[in-house]
């Protein structure tokens, strides 16, 4: 009787087991099989390259760009917002799979991400109010400037070792978005800042009174790429096989006349 017993017990310890063992496949294959959006993450206001509109729609040139290439992949995708000073974390953590949203080539970033070719130049300007007697970098000495939060803009400034040490505190004002280092500057918190120049001088040909300069000097150029995490090469050459297909076939073309005209 104690046998049966210990048998029947058995039994049943190994059915719940299976059954457990079943429902855990199924829920592991579920997850994967529900990976079938890509997660695209990006400052929502980094105009004109991915932001907000009034109507609130996320709306930008590389908006445009990532939702013709990943038609083109037949790939479903949505755009996130993110913190843009943890992009890579959210990135490697898999809360994200792809960054595309301006983002600048950095040798620093080069250790953490895979990254497509360069899609489009850019460089990080000086600007400052018209009123202002600051014409170079060396009229900065003591002055205060702002730019973004780990940005590459807030890089190439702090790489600048002698013209930081220059500065008032001996360091940048660091914000969360250009947009609100744009309107320090137009109260006079700040007395320049460093920004992508495509930002700028979108932003600033947004703006209908005419109340900015944008210094000569600046600090470089680069380029801007899409990121993903550093062993999802697959997808990286999918994104970088279409970007080209759209520059051979024009596409490319027409979405940056739109957005950048002038």
């Amino acid at each position: 009787m104690k046998i049966n017993k210990f048998k029947k017990l058995t039994i049943i310890i190994t059915s719940l087991l299976t059954i457990g063992g079943l429902v855990g496949c199924s829920n592991t294959n579920n997850d994967a099989s529900d990976k079938n959006e890509i997660i695209i993450g990006y400052d929502n206001t980094f105009v004109p390259m991915g932001y907000l509109d009034e109507n609130g729609d996320t709306v930008g040139f590389d908006v445009d760009l990532a939702t013709e290439a990943f038609k083109r992949m037949d790939i479903n995708m949505k755009f996130q917002s993110i913190d843009w000073s943890m992009k890579e974390a959210e990135l490697n953590s898999g809360n994200i799979d792809v960054i595309w949203n301006g983002y600048t080539l950095t040798e620093e970033r080069k250790e953490k991400i895979s990254y497509t070719d360069s899609y489009l130049d850019n460089k990080q300007i000086i600007v400052t109010l018209k009123t202002s007697n600051i014409k170079d970098k060396s009229d900065l000495e003591g002055k205060s400037i702002g730019t973004q939060t780990d940005s590459s803009g807030m890089e190439a400034v702090l790489k600048d070792t002698d013209f930081v040490k220059n500065l008032k505190n001996k360091e940048p004002v660091l914000y969360d978005t250009f947009d609100k280092a744009f309107r320090d500057l137009e109260i006079g918190r700040i007395d320049a800042l460093v920004a992508d120049e495509v930002l700028a001088r979108y932003y600033i040909a947004q703006k209908k009174d005419d109340m900015y300069k944008i210094l000569e000097d600046n600090f470089g150029k680069e380029a801007f790429v899409v990121a993903t995490k550093k062993e999802n090469t697959e997808l990286r050459d999918k994104i970088n096989s279409t970007l080209n297909e759209m520059k051979n076939d024009g596409t490319f073309d027409e979405i940056y006349s739109k957005w950048f005209k002038q």
